[in-house]
Parts: structure tokens; sequence; C-alpha cells
């Protein structure tokens, strides 16, 4: 069916009042943040990042980002920046670590809901907003404390500013204003996370300009102005930190993104396929109306007066996103995350102009699927469980995951019953936020049930019970982590520890400032025994070895992948 017969201005407008947008606004937020603070933080990546805004908070240097009180270069400070901010306002805790991730993914789904209404009216703002709200991978990012949710969202406000800034009707003072705003957004996005917020919109606009042969876009961008405003925003922390820390520039500019992306040196490589299932588990519950119209997303997609069409636009953008990671030497799940966003703009365009005999036909498989794995998840759990348990999943902990696996799934199914029958009786709009409000319950559900896993992911279980056993740790004596370094140890100590012989990630910063770390084990053993309290962690078969060894040491508390012991 040719995108032409339906102009924007022709699209219906949702099923719904004034009320009722307000309404399905505060359930959706409802849902959104409502886990923030159940879950305790994980290793590594969400002990890494609330620490380094604690310390930056306590130290009152906001400037050399530290982890473990040594200099950590890895990624630039825009979000060390807010969670210091929300630690010093509101204080030390799992929400406010979380804070950012969870409000910028959900001001992501608010946005790209505008960019809808402005460009195709409410029936499309509504259809995107509720694509991505509920887009698991996008759901899942936007919950976990890593720093893709916050890249994620500014580099969805650069997109969707350059949507509206070259839309038909929009005004000269309307597309400088817009690209300004779009120039702006990308700063932010390399502050957040490097030159990748910058480089993937560079990159998309590169091929689709060749495949659009589009070459006038290129004036239409503001480029003068826009990237004053870019480098007035991005440079001067990086200016700042550079001649404040010589070894900066080098280790973040060369080692952190050329090396990353060429080299093999971060040990994260994956086959070519690596991102295909992420791909397709992310974009569920959508994944079939999108492979139904990804096709037809880019043949019947409408051309401006301009020569632009925002719909293939963001095809280009999700395609070249998947396609540099995939070629890139290191490859994490989240990396493909700012791909959504415009993928939920082309759904949601897809959504308004199906034939509801198709929407029916796609929901079908979706409502057999999750019937089938809820099905499963009810009747065979226990067993499958007891099959997977291992050290870093103990079965109690499976067992007590169950039963969130399984609401969820039964919420996810129940989801897709309703929107077929609204579907069958002609209710699209009812149908389109049925499935997206019980896939997010349904993924949130899943979020708050993994806390029962964290125990052995998670230093706060293990220093908890050694308090509730022996009493508050001192904090002026020394704390070594011997041969490991669970990222979450210093946040839930509310200090940070001397490593033992493992420098990981922290390589450069300990090679910088050397004296914060011990060099061996023997070095180590050599302070240790000279006497004095102090406390160490360490795998379960370095305590049998120094045991052997008659090294003193006195057990304070244990779990399958950790011991904390005490000099005294």
């Amino acid at each position: 069916m040719s995108s032409a017969a339906f102009p924007a201005a022709a699209l219906p407008r949702p099923a719904l009042t004034r009320n009722g947008v307000a309404v399905l606004l505060l359930i959706f937020a409802a849902i959104w943040f409502s886990s923030l603070d159940y879950r305790r933080l994980v290793h590594p990546d969400e002990g890494r990042y609330a620490e380094i805004p604690r310390e930056m908070a306590a130290s009152g240097d906001w400037m050399t980002p530290r982890l473990n009180a040594i200099k950590y270069f890895e990624k630039p400070a825009l979000q060390y920046w807010i969670t210091a901010a929300a630690y010093s306002i509101f204080g030390v805790h799992h929400w406010t670590a979380r804070a950012w991730p969870a409000l910028s993914g959900f001001l992501g789904v608010l946005f790209i809901g505008y960019v809808g209404v402005r460009l195709g009216g409410p029936l499309l703002g509504l259809y995107s907003a509720a694509v991505l709200g509920s887009s698991a991978w996008y759901v899942l990012n936007a919950h976990i404390l890593t720093l893709d949710a916050g890249v994620t969202f500014w580099m969805s406000v650069g997109l969707g500013s350059l949507f509206i800034a070259q839309r038909d009707d929009a005004t000269p003072v309307e597309e400088r204003g817009w690209m300004l705003a779009a120039w702006a957004a990308l700063a932010l996005a390399v502050l957040s996370k490097g030159l990748i917020g910058v480089v993937l919109p560079a990159g998309a606009l590169v091929i689709y300009s060749l495949l659009q042969r589009d070459w006038p876009l290129w004036r239409r961008l503001h480029p003068l102005g826009g990237a004053l405003l870019f480098l007035a925003i991005s440079a001067p922390w990086f200016v700042a930190v550079s001649l404040r820390n010589g070894e900066f520039f080098d280790f973040f500019f060369i080692h952190e993104h050329f090396a990353r992306f060429l080299t093999h040196e971060a040990r994260r490589e994956g086959s070519w396929w690596y991102f295909v299932p992420v791909f397709l588990a992310g974009i569920l519950p959508w994944l079939l109306v999108f492979l139904w119209t990804a096709r037809r997303m880019w043949s019947d997609a409408p051309v401006g007066r301009n020569g632009f069409s925002w719909q293939r636009f963001a095809l280009v953008w999700a395609a070249f996103i998947f396609l540099f990671f995939s070629a890139s030497g290191s490859k994490l799940p989240a990396y493909i995350l700012p791909m959504f966003p415009a993928l939920a703009l082309a759904i949601g365009w897809q959504l308004t102009l199906l034939p509801q005999t198709t929407l029916v036909r796609l929901t079908l498989p979706l409502v057999a699927i999750t019937g089938a794995v809820a099905l499963i998840a009810l009747a065979a759990y226990s067993t499958l469980a007891a099959r997977f348990a291992d050290a870093r999943a103990p079965l109690e902990s499976l067992v007590a995951f169950g039963p969130w696996l399984k609401t969820a799934c039964v919420v996810a199914f129940a989801g897709g019953v309703l929107a077929l029958f609204h579907l069958r009786s002609g209710g699209r709009t009812a149908a389109v936020v049925g499935v997206s409000l019980s896939s997010l319950l349904a993924v949130t559900l899943l979020l708050t049930g993994y806390d029962t896993l964290s125990q052995t992911q998670s230093a706060e279980s293990i220093v908890s019970r050694v308090v509730a056993a022996n009493g508050p740790l001192r904090a002026d004596v020394p704390f070594y982590t011997v041969r490991m370094y669970d990222q979450t140890l210093p946040y839930y100590l509310g200090r940070t520890v001397t490593q033992v012989e493992h420098d990981d990630e922290l390589a450069m910063g300990i090679a910088s400032e050397p004296g914060k770390a011990i060099a061996t084990e023997a070095e180590w053993l050599r302070r240790w025994i000279a006497g004095g309290q102090a406390y160490a962690i360490m795998q379960p078969d370095e305590y049998q070895r120094l045991q052997q060894q008659n090294i003193p040491m006195r057990l304070l508390g244990s779990d399958p992948r950790r011991i904390i012991v005490s000099r005294q």
C-alpha cells in the first residue's frame, strides 16, 4: 500500500482524549520508574558507573573521573556529572545511581512521540512512542546502569531535530533553530560516550546522501553555526582534562576509539552475526511488523519537496549503526541501542498504514509464541532451572526467579490476546497501546525479578552479611582486593579499596599512579603479615591456598565466589 495515499495531514487522530493521554502517560511513568531502587547494583557496569560519580561527589573533583581512586578515562564525564549531582541533592541510593539512564530513556520515548506528532500527527506520535517504550532492548538498557541509554537519548534528539528541521512546512527560522538543537544534542552525545556521538550520525548522513543524491541537504544543516555550537559545548572539558592529565588524549582518542574499533585489544570480539539475535529479540514485540514492512518502508517512503525522506534516513541510520558495530573489533550487546528510536518512528508510521486484517495476521504468531513460552515456563521451569544452575546462578536463586519469569510470560501473553481482541473489533489504537504496556510490564517484571540472581553478582549481599555478623567495617584501615576486583565493592563499602595484582581496565590509571595499587601478591603478603588490622576479599581458591600457607586470616563472610577476611 503506497504511503502517498496517507499524507501526514490525512492521518486520523488516535481514539484518546487529552485526559486519556494524561492517564496513559501516568501509567507508563509508574511502570517505567517502579523498580529503580529495588534491585541491587551488579558487576561490572552498574558498579562502575555508580562508583565513579560517588567518588566525584565525595572528592569534589568533577574534572578527572576516577574509579576506585584511580584515573579512569574510558568515557567522558557528562553522565558522571549528572549522577554526582543526583547524589549530592538526593543522596547515594540505587535509584539516584540509575536515575539518568531511566530518565533519559523515558524522555527519549516522549521526544520520539513528539517528533512523530510533528511529522505526521497525533497518531504517528502515539504509535512511535508506544513502539519505542515497549521494545525489549530499549526498555532493558534504560533500566540498567550503563552509558548507552544516555548517549542514545542525545543521538535521538539529534535525529529527531533533523527530521523536524527538514519538514516541507518548516520555516527558515524553524529549520535553523532545530538544526542548531541537533548540533547541540550531538555535542552532548559526544560528552556522554565519545566520538560515536558524532561519527555514527555523520556516517548515516553520508550514506543517505549517496543513496538519495540529496546534496542540498548539506547546505540545510547550517554547518558553520552548528559546528561552532558543537565545539563550544563539547570541547571545553576535553581540553581541560587533557591539560590536567597528559595521558588522557592518547588513551581516550587513540586507545578507546581507533584501537577499540580496529583491533581485538578490548577482548570483546564476536562473529559477524553477533548483533542479529540481539536485534531480533530486542525489537520485540514489534519484530513481525518490522519484518513484514521493512521493504515497503523504503519503497513507499514519500520524498518531500526539498528532496528529504525521513523514513529512508531512519532506515539508513539504523542500518549504518548495525553494520558499523558488526564490523567493529569490539562488540557489546548495548552498542546498537541508538538504532531503536529511528526504527520506532518507521514502525509507528507503518502501524498507521497497515490494513486491519494484516495486523491481525501479524499478531496471531505473537500470541501463539508468547502462549507457548508461558506454558513452558509454567510447566517445566523447575526442571530447566536445575539444569542451568551453577556457582554464578545457584539453584535457590533460579527457583526464586521463577515466579517473576512466569508472571512476565503470562502478562505478555495476556497483552497479545487483548490486542488481538481489539484488532478484530476495529480498535487499532487500543491494541497498540495494550501490546506496548503489557510488554513494558513484562520486561519490568523480569528486571525486578533479576535481583534474586544478583547475590553472586553484587557485593551488597556479602558486605551486608559481614556487617550484620561482625559489626561495621572500619573505614580507617586498608581493604585489599586480591587478584580480583568486584566493581560494586567500593560502592557498597562507601570507600575505595587497594587492588592487588589485578590491573584489568585500570591498567592505564595504575601505570600513571602506581602507588595506588599493589603490583604483586608477594608485596601484599609482606604488608599483611607485618600486622595491624586490615580487610581483604578474594576468591575461594585463593583463600584456600593462603590458608595452606598459614597466612593469618579471620573469616568474616563468604559466598560461592568470594571470601572476606580480616587480619585480626
